[in-house]
């Protein structure tokens, strides 16, 4: 058994990215995701590592940029603005193959937006998380155990793929307060740096040096490379929580804490005799598109995007599967006002009772 603590959500993945070999943080403070730099400036000198509060989102995605060169396992975290500042050093990392951990605790937007918590980053975060092309595996928890568990594994994906790794949590998960069980800490040796680092390099010989500009025939090359790789994230490493579907003659799609408001939604109308289920995907990018592109369609009578954003983001990746096989109905809030289980109830019970819709 791991060692359990009551924590908060932003505070818990910052231990569990310590634990999981963190050792350099950059960052500039932004709500609701405070708490992560605020924890790592005492926890990080405590085990050997480095905290720096940059003068800037776009300096500190560059420090990253240069620990994660070196072979440091290398953190930034931010909400939607300071990640839109991050985006081209972000694209840079991905240009440059180097594996980093990013972390967006979202907030309301567009623009300078809310400090309240909302999912209005689902398009940024899976789309166009920085220019050209790129893509990150995407990781959407919906609790603070699973964030820890997120956090800790993330730099296995980032290394094994040399590109950077995305979580995306909103306010209320960052702020949260659950009992969480801890991994053990992750002791890193030496040998353990990947041999492509630049502190692994001896001397002068600097063949295979580490840069994002290329020649256009090598540039055309690696982004074929990168091709085949998003492919084999869809056929190997999509995560998914499939909820109630054998009988499900409505299925609802949420991720985070929307999810868990749906959940609760779904019981109660189970409770009631409505067959409703739920896929929740834990990977945004890659898309668990299989598990509703192999629904029973004779069967599902619709499918419900329930999102804390208005218009909702995640129903064209969904309408893409669906095939226009059954009808795409949506409920969300957004700008910083929090889903309820009430309205969440009502949204989805007015579909599934017949009533009229939103969709």
């Amino acid at each position: 058994m791991g060692e359990k603590r009551f924590m908060k959500g932003n505070e818990a993945i910052a231990e569990a990215a310590v634990r999981g070999g963190c050792r350099f943080f950059a960052g500039y403070p932004i709500t609701p995701q405070n708490e992560i730099p605020e924890y790592l400036s005492w926890r990080l000198p405590e085990v050997g590592g480095v905290y720096v509060q940059g003068e800037s989102e776009i300096a500190s995605v560059n420090m990253v940029y240069g620990a994660a060169a070196m072979g440091t396992r290398s953190l930034t975290s931010s909400s939607g603005p300071g990640i839109s500042l991050k985006a081209e050093g972000i694209s840079y990392l991905a240009a440059a193959a180097l594996p980093a951990v990013i972390v967006n605790i979202s907030r309301g937007g567009p623009g300078l937006g809310s400090i309240q918590p909302a999912q209005s980053d689902y398009l940024q975060a899976t789309k166009a998380l920085g220019h050209g092309g790129f893509h990150a595996m995407v990781f959407a928890p919906n609790s603070a155990q699973e964030a820890v568990d997120v956090l800790y594994n993330a730099w296995d994906y980032a290394e094994r793929d040399r590109n950077p790794v995305l979580v995306l949590m909103d306010g209320c998960l960052g702020n949260i307060m659950e009992e969480v069980e801890l991994p053990p800490m992750k002791e890193l040796k030496e040998e353990d740096i990947p041999e492509w680092s630049l502190s692994r390099r001896n001397g002068r010989d600097w063949q295979g040096n580490i840069t994002p500009i290329y020649t256009e025939l090598i540039l055309e090359g690696l982004n074929e490379s990168a091709g085949f790789m998003y492919k084999d994230w869809e056929e190997n490493d999509v995560q998914v929580e499939e909820f109630m579907l054998d009988d499900a003659e409505y299925v609802v799609v949420a991720y985070g804490i929307a999810s868990r408001v749906a959940k609760e939604a779904i019981l109660n109308l189970r409770a009631q005799g409505y067959k409703v289920g739920m896929i929740r995907p834990i990977t945004l990018f890659p898309f668990p598109k299989k598990s509703i592109r192999n629904l029973d369609y004779g069967k599902v009578k619709g499918i419900i995007d329930i999102e804390m954003t208005i218009p909702a983001q995640m129903r064209e990746d969904i309408e893409l599967q669906v095939l226009e096989r059954c009808p795409v109905y949506e409920y969300g809030r957004s700008g910083g006002v929090l889903l309820d289980d009430e309205g969440v109830y009502e949204a989805i019970y007015e579909i599934v009772s017949g009533g009229e819709n939103n969709g």
